[in-house]
């Protein structure tokens, strides 16, 4: 029983958070291992991001093809905003949105999906959610 509240203790993240958090440190070990690329949460690498997504995009390869790698820069995106202002994730209907403190909500796997199409920019939604210039 000891083990079980240490555990308790340990995990003080909300369950919604555990998908994202996965894809985030999922690609954020794909693109060290496999891009070289070298991505620390920071909202700094988010100007990487956009620009990797945008070279996607222009590669032109359907959208089921890059779906998951999406999710995965969407899911960092969104924990660079949790780590910079104490966000949490909330998740419903198998759909993942940030939650700021100020109670805003942000959908940044929708808004990865929109920088592929050309229209979206990670690193301008977290200025925007995390209050930065």
């Amino acid at each position: 029983m000891t083990a079980q509240y240490a555990t308790a203790q340990q995990d003080t993240r909300p369950p919604a958070a555990a998908k994202p958090a996965r894809w985030a440190a999922d690609t954020v070990a794909t693109m060290r291992e496999g891009a070289r690329v070298r991505l620390d949460y920071s909202a700094q690498s988010l100007w990487r991001v956009d620009r990797m997504i945008e070279e996607i995009g222009r590669e032109g390869p359907p959208y089921a093809a890059v779906e998951s790698v999406l999710r995965g820069f969407g899911a960092y995106a969104g924990e660079v905003i949790v780590r910079q202002t104490g966000a949490e994730w909330w998740a419903t209907g198998g759909d993942h949105w940030v939650r700021t403190p100020d109670g805003r909500l942000w959908d940044p796997i929708e808004e990865a999906r929109r920088v592929y199409g050309g229209h979206g920019s990670l690193r301008l939604l977290c200025r925007d959610a995390t209050g930065s210039r």
